[in-house]
């Protein structure tokens, strides 16, 4: 019988080995890290006992692999999925998963290509959503579980290998969206924050705080997306007579406006930090208005939901969905579908430059 000390001596050795991160010409990075809200959640929120935002039933992933739902906001896969496809990686998977297992010591080994942190509902603010959906993982904590699996990686592959691996790998943010709904739309409740400029000025310092503790742990490189045209949504045309709200849009530009100043401002005050902000902003508003020319056949209206436009209430297990989930832009009142979302990440990873600034997603990569 083998002696156990030896397997885990043998195990330790080849960790150390793969420190090297000498990948494949197919993998453009050793791992991508994945924090955010629901369009990036891949079934963290299921492991919340008291979340209501949850998407661990049909039809939410009739198109995914299995017919399967994991808790993926959409039909199929999403922008989580995508990003890691294009880098030549697995998605990967939600944190949460890895820590509910008994074998916990394995987490690390789990993490080395990569994880995924985002709640659906989350936003950068602890306070975001919360009251309205009791349980919900926002960006600071997420940043805490990074700091976990940080230490984790430190002591499987020591501290020079950690910090190449860290240094190598691309960090996704997607979020601030539900801080536009919820808290830049509304009156400060401490009352401390009385425009509407500075409640989104106090949105931005606290994403840069999160990006800094980021960057403190070891991360260099950073894709960060502006927030989409909300105002466009499904939900916001049912109750707007089909039509945008461009109040809602306006408050949205004014923060993405402000979004790429504070990165590059980040980018001065840190050494050897790069970034690309995406403009999600711009490629939702080029799909609605060319809907034809990139295959949508409908643009205003949900394929699962209710209401006018399927907009009115989200999508349930008993929820009505069209056949032809291709053929529509949004897959539910706030999500787009797999096909929107496949064509997100194709603009943002190698696509024109009017989306990507400083550098496109894959320029980020090899630099």
């Amino acid at each position: 019988m083998v002696n156990s000390n030896i397997v885990l001596l043998l195990i330790n050795f080849l960790l150390i080995f793969l420190s090297s991160f000498t990948f494949s010409d197919a993998q453009l990075a050793p791992a991508v890290y994945i924090l955010g809200d629901s369009l990036v959640d891949v079934g963290n929120n299921n492991y919340l006992k008291d979340s209501i935002v949850k998407a661990n039933f049909l039809p939410h992933g009739v198109d995914f692999p299995g017919m399967k739902p994991t808790g993926r906001f959409c039909n199929g896969k999403n922008i989580a999925d995508f990003i890691a496809e294009r880098i030549g990686l697995p998605s990967p998977p939600p944190y949460l998963s890895l820590v509910s297992r008994p074998d916990k010591i394995n987490n690390a080994t789990s993490l080395l290509t990569g994880g995924n942190f985002a709640s659906g509902a989350a936003g950068v603010l602890n306070t975001t959503g919360l009251a309205l959906y009791k349980e919900l993982i926002a960006l600071p904590t997420q940043v805490d579980y990074f700091a976990t699996v940080s230490e984790e990686l430190k002591q499987k592959l020591g501290p020079s290998g950690a910090k190449k691996l860290f240094a190598k790998s691309i960090f996704v943010i997607v979020t601030a969206t539900n801080d536009m709904l919820y808290y830049v739309a509304s009156p400060d409740p401490s009352g401390k924050y009385n425009t509407q400029q500075q409640r989104i000025d106090f949105v931005l310092d606290a994403l840069k705080e999160q990006l800094r503790r980021l960057y403190d742990y070891g991360a260099r490189k950073f894709v960060v997306t502006g927030v989409p045209a909300l105002g466009c949504c499904p939900f916001q045309r049912a109750w707007d007579g089909g039509e945008c709200n461009e109040v809602v849009n306006s408050m949205i530009v004014t923060f993405n406006e402000c979004l790429e100043p504070m990165l590059r401002k980040l980018k001065s005050e840190v050494k050897n930090m790069s970034y690309t902000y995406c403009d999600s902003y711009g490629i939702l508003q080029d799909l609605i208005q060319n809907a034809k020319l990139h295959g949508f056949d409908e643009f205003k209206a949900a394929c699962c939901g209710q209401g006018n436009y399927r907009g009115k209430l989200t999508c349930f297990r008993t929820s009505p969905y069209c056949s032809n989930r291709s053929d529509h832009l949004f897959w539910d009142p706030f999500h787009p579908t797999e096909a929107a979302q496949r064509i997100l990440v194709d603009n943002i990873f190698d696509g024109p430059s009017k989306y990507t600034f400083p550098l496109s997603v894959k320029q980020l990569i090899a630099l």
